[in-house]
Order: structure tokens, then sequence, then C-alpha cells
């Protein structure tokens, strides 16, 4: 089992994983991934997000795509784990730990104050796994999100 830095030839990849993700959380209806736009988000010009490829006998078997946000309170950066996905052949045989061990590394490494991610309230096998690593959800906290016509309404 390895983790690594993704490539460009990884982009079908993640895509496809992405795609399997959002079924997986019934919320196909809302992907829209495409190979060319991530691609040019993680190795154009501006590089929004990075992904880490994790492989088992030398085959891709998941993904983490993070990126960097600052915390004022901290006034330190930290780092948004938006994707963390291991192919279901392939769950339960450490690779999920490895991918978070490796973000969690890369925080440490660049004296980040947090690593934090979002799950769905219902996924119990995933908050299980996060809670045995140590993490816990944020209880006082409400997300919220802009999109579409609103986002467009606002920023216009």
């Amino acid at each position: 089992m390895i983790v690594r830095e993704a490539t460009p030839d990884d982009v079908a990849f993640v895509v496809e994983a992405i795609r399997g993700l959002a079924e997986y959380e019934k919320l196909e209806h809302e992907c829209a991934a495409r190979v060319g736009m991530l691609e040019r988000h993680v190795f154009g010009e501006l590089r929004y997000a990075e992904i880490l490829i994790g492989e088992i006998d030398g085959e891709r078997a998941g993904y983490a795509l993070f990126f960097h946000t600052y915390s004022t309170f901290l006034t330190r950066p930290g780092i948004y784990l938006e994707d963390l996905f291991v192919r279901p052949a392939d769950r339960r045989r450490g690779l999920g730990r490895a991918l978070l061990a490796r973000v969690a590394g890369l925080a440490v490494e660049r004296d980040c104050g947090r690593l934090e991610w979002a799950v769905l309230d219902w996924n119990e096998p995933a908050i299980a796994f996060y809670r045995s690593l140590g993490a816990g959800p944020l209880e006082d906290w409400t997300t919220f999100r802009l999109t579409g016509e609103a986002l467009a309404r606002l920023g216009g």
C-alpha cells in the first residue's frame, strides 16, 4: 500500500471516484465533476486543491482531496479535507487511515492549527472511523453555503 501525490494521469480516476462518492452519499444529482475542470484546478496555474492517491497492489484504490484554510483565532493555516474515498472493495484494509494520516502529516509539516472535514450525519461507519482517530464533531457550529442564483445575486 502506498500513498502518493496525484499526477495529471490520475485525474480521470479521481473523477470516477468522485462520482462513486456522490452515489454512496446519495448526491449524484449534485455531482458535476469533470476531468478538464479538476485538472485545471489541481494542476493549472492557480492550484486550488491537492490530491493524494492511495494504491493497493499497484492499483489506484482511493484518494484524498484537500485545500488550505486560515484560522484568524489561531493565526495559523489549516487544511480542509473535501473528500476521502476508498473503493468499496478496498475498504477496511487501512487505506483510508493511511490517506488521512498523510494529510494530517502535511498539516503538521505546514504548521497548520487544524484539519477539518464534514461528514453526512447518517454516515455512521465514517463517523465511527473518524472518532476512532480522535476526531470529534463541532457541536456548536452550523455550516452555511451559497450556490447557484443566491451566490450570483450576492456576488453580482
